[in-house]
This record gives structure tokens, C-alpha cells and sequence, in this order.
């Protein structure tokens, strides 16, 4: 038996999030599917971060066990020959046997897009969220800046939340505008559920003018959700990239564009 880390990229417009559920499409289960085939033998996914609804993903981690003898190359294109358009595994490689692709992770970064413009986008429809009110990117940058650091982020969870804590340790976010996209990434230890989404929803508010930059950090503190803004929608959301120890030399983040130049 051995244990396999997979890379995964996937649009999530057609699917109902990651977790495998009955009557609807859900990611998990394409996955598995596509790998059991190749390894002749039914394959159990555990991913990194269970992305919902609409949640798109560049640099999904994801690992399995198997009793299969195959190439790096051949489970990646095995994989996305049986593969639908709209995923793909992007690298496989070999793992110790106590490589957790969720609990080993260090950090994920996230990416939202913002289409900012007068005309809704035709080909950005299901990629990013679209606010046709100008927004100041720079006051949600510098509003975004009370979020750095280790908080109880419990204004920005869902009430479904399912964690244990709502503390996490926020290192990085930054808020730029590259011509008509508004983007937003962060990066912390781990995301309560739609943490990310309403913590753009709160920025978004604040880019309108809704809120005064002070919004941020008092909303913050109340940790009380219902002072939030509105959750932001799914579609702008990317799973961009996930940290783990240099010890287990998986390849670095794909820092591709993701409608925007990586420049962040």
C-alpha cells in the first residue's frame, strides 16, 4: 500500500462543492472515479480543503491509498483522460504514509475576483462575483490590514460552521485592482466555512462606500456574524494554493493567472 498526493485544479460552476453527496454532482466522487480506474481498484479521496458551491480551485491538494504500481505520468494522464473538461489532476507523486493532505497543511491562500465594471461580463459569469458600483480598492486594502494576525473570526463564519475553534492566524491579505478586476488574496492558517466569502463581502462594502475602513476591524471584534456585511457569492472565489512542510518536497504552488496577472 502505498500513499499518492495529487494536484487538483477544477471549475466549480457545474458542481455542488467538493463533498461527495446523493442526488447532486459533487467533485469528490469525479475524482475518485477517474483514479480508481486507473488504479483498478476503489480509491478514497481526502482533500485539503472542502471547497462549496461554485468554489473554484487552482491548487487543490488532495491524497489517496493504493495497492497500485503506477507512473507519475501515468496517473496524471490516466487521471484526466477520464477526466470531464472542467477538472484535471495537475502532478502526482508518492508520500510518507503519515502525509495528511488537510491536517499537514501549513496554510492555504485564497483568491476572490471582482469584475468592477457598468456592463455585467459575459465570459466571467461563473469566475468572478461582479459589483457594477465603482469601488476604492485602496480603502479595502488598508481596511483588509485589521484582519492580519491571530483573531476569533467568528463575524465571518457561516452559522453552519462546523469548527471546532474560530481562531486563525491570518498572514497575508491584500486587496489590488488590475484593470477592470478588483482582486482580493489572503492567506492564513486555515478558513472557517465561508470566511473567505465574507470577509469579501465585508471589503466589497466598504470599496462602495457603505462602510468606513474602521468597519472591518470593528466588525471583528463584535464576533458577532449578524454585524456583518453580506456573504460574497461563490463564484469568486479560487482555492489558489496550500502550504505544507518543506520536508515533503511536493512542487510549488502553480502561481498562474487566474484572469489576472500573479502579481500579488
Amino acid at each position: 500500500m502505498v500513499r499518492v498526493a495529487v494536484g487538483i485544479e477544477y471549475d466549480g460552476s457545474a458542481y455542488a462543492g467538493w463533498q461527495a453527496q446523493p442526488s447532486v454532482p459533487t467533485l469528490q466522487p469525479v475524482f475518485e472515479r477517474a483514479l480508481g480506474r486507473i488504479a483498478a481498484e476503489p480509491v478514497s479521496l481526502t482533500c485539503a480543503g472542502r471547497t462549496d458551491a461554485g468554489v473554484h480551485a487552482l491548487g487543490q491538494v488532495a491524497h489517496f491509498d493504493t495497492h497500485a504500481a503506477r507512473s507519475l505520468r501515468g496517473w496524471v494522464l490516466g487521471a484526466n483522460s477520464e477526466l470531464p473538461r472542467d477538472v484535471s489532476v495537475a502532478w502526482a507523486m508518492p508520500v510518507p504514509g503519515h502525509f495528511h493532505a488537510r491536517y499537514c497543511a501549513e496554510a492555504r491562500t485564497y483568491r476572490y475576483l471582482i469584475s468592477n465594471r457598468l456592463a455585467r461580463p459575459a465570459l466571467l459569469a461563473e469566475r468572478a462575483a461582479w459589483i457594477h458600483r465603482p469601488l476604492d480598492h485602496e480603502r479595502m486594502h488598508a481596511a483588509a490590514q485589521s484582519l492580519l494576525g491571530e483573531h476569533d473570526f467568528s463575524a465571518f463564519r457561516a452559522a453552519d460552521c462546523q469548527a471546532k475553534s474560530p481562531v486563525r492566524r491570518m498572514e497575508r491579505i491584500g486587496v489590488e485592482r488590475l484593470g477592470e478586476l478588483v482582486v482580493v488574496e489572503a492567506t492564513a492558517n486555515a478558513f472557517l466555512h465561508h470566511m473567505m466569502r465574507n470577509i469579501a463581502g465585508l471589503l466589497m462594502s466598504i470599496g462602495r462606500g457603505d462602510n468606513p475602513v474602521e468597519f472591518a476591524s470593528e466588525v471583528l471584534a463584535t464576533r458577532d456574524r449578524t454585524r456583518n456585511a453580506a456573504t460574497a457569492p461563490a463564484a469568486g472565489l479560487y482555492l489558489l494554493s496550500v502550504r505544507y512542510p518543506a520536508a515533503f518536497a511536493l512542487p510549488p504552488p502553480r502561481r498562474a493567472a487566474v484572469f489576472a496577472p500573479d502579481r500579488l
